[in-house]
Order: C-alpha cells, then sequence, then structure tokens
C-alpha cells in the first residue's frame, strides 16, 4: 500500500497538464503568475471566514479532509452540513470561470469521497464557485465523474511511484501557467528549435 497520500491539489494539476503535475508535487517545482495570486488572495478570504450556522445549514471553512484507503487528502475551501437532511456539500472557489476540461469537477468529486470515506454517508452533490463570473455552479458526483476521478487518482499514483516526469507538450493552455518560464514547453515543440536542439546534441555526442 502507498504511505504517500496524494493532495487534491496534485489531481487538478493533473488534469490540467500531467507535467505540471509532476513538476510542482514530483519535483517541487513552483512559481507564481498574476493568476496564482489572484487565487490565493481568493482562497484566503474564503479560508479565514469563522464557522457559522444559518438557516439550519453549518459553514465550516478550510476544512482538513483525507480517504487514506483511497490515498489522497487535502483542505475543503467551505463544507456545508445541511443540518436536517444530514447532507454534506463541498464547495470549491475559483479564480477564474468554468473550464472546458474536467480539472475542478475531478478535485471537487475527490473532495466528495474524502467525506464519504470519513462520514461513511454519501456525498451526491458539490459545488464550485467562480470568482470571475460570480456564480456557483452546482455539480452531481455521479458514476461517471467518480470513475473519472478514481481513474485520474490511480494515474497520478503511477506518475508518482515511478517518479517520471513527462515531456512537454506545447498547448494553448501554456500561456496561462504559472511554470511556463521553468518548463521551456517552446524549446521541445516539433519545430525548428526542436531540430535545432537535436542536432546540437548529436555533435556533443560525437565529441
Amino acid at each position: 500500500m502507498d504511505e504517500r497520500l496524494i493532495p487534491l491539489s496534485a489531481l487538478q494539476h493533473y488534469v490540467f497538464c500531467p507535467r505540471q503535475c509532476a513538476l510542482i508535487h514530483s519535483e517541487q517545482v513552483w512559481a507564481d503568475n498574476y493568476l496564482t495570486a489572484q487565487g490565493n488572495q481568493l482562497h484566503e478570504r474564503v479560508d479565514h471566514g469563522a464557522p457559522e450556522t444559518r438557516k439550519n445549514i453549518r459553514f465550516e471553512r478550510d476544512v482538513n479532509v483525507a480517504a487514506p484507503q483511497l490515498g489522497i487528502t487535502g483542505k475543503l475551501d467551505l463544507l456545508e452540513f445541511h443540518i436536517k437532511d444530514h447532507i454534506y456539500i463541498p464547495v470549491e472557489y475559483k479564480r477564474g470561470r468554468t473550464k472546458k476540461d474536467d480539472s475542478d469537477r475531478v478535485q471537487l468529486c475527490a473532495q466528495a469521497l474524502c467525506i464519504e470515506e470519513m462520514t461513511n454517508q454519501e456525498v451526491t452533490m458539490g459545488s464550485l464557485w467562480y470568482w470571475q463570473t460570480r456564480k456557483r455552479v452546482d455539480i452531481k458526483i455521479n458514476e461517471p465523474l467518480r470513475q473519472t476521478t478514481l481513474n485520474i487518482i490511480q494515474e497520478v499514483k503511477h506518475l508518482f511511484n515511478h517518479g517520471v516526469t513527462p515531456k512537454p507538450i506545447l498547448t494553448k493552455a501554456c500561456n496561462a501557467c504559472s511554470l511556463n518560464n521553468l518548463c521551456f514547453p517552446s524549446l521541445f515543440s516539433q519545430d525548428k528549435s526542436t531540430k535545432y536542439l537535436k542536432a546540437l546534441y548529436s555533435m556533443d555526442s560525437d565529441e
């Protein structure tokens, strides 16, 4: 059994880019840009709020969770507990807007899986709150999303256990990545620079 528990954030990073995930969580490489700085400010506002109860709903912030059987752990921005119905709803705050990929939904589903393992109660709904659009999006924790999340957990375990950092792949998403200047995706893209580097390495090997 793996002793290392995977941070919930690593799942989100992996869906966005496996190389980014390995750089951050295996190689301990990190850099901020204006996007991550805004995200940090948002989480500071949310996480430092005091617990409270309103209209029969308990709001707990900055909640530590873990699912050792699945091998994941992390923190929830906000956990809503509907006292009358005994329902748990994790709420994750994000800086931007709804994404086309599953990165946010996978992270949210992993939070739900942690709550289920800790409370032995099914979580059927979670929410994503986006700062840029000021909208809360309810996400069903259904079987397809659960299976996708479980698959991602296994893929990240494999990545960490083998200690391999994937090669860079240049995409439009690289422009928003804070590790762009440390990852150098454009250097290794399939263009003239790649041919130049291959030629350079070939010359070095001949000496």
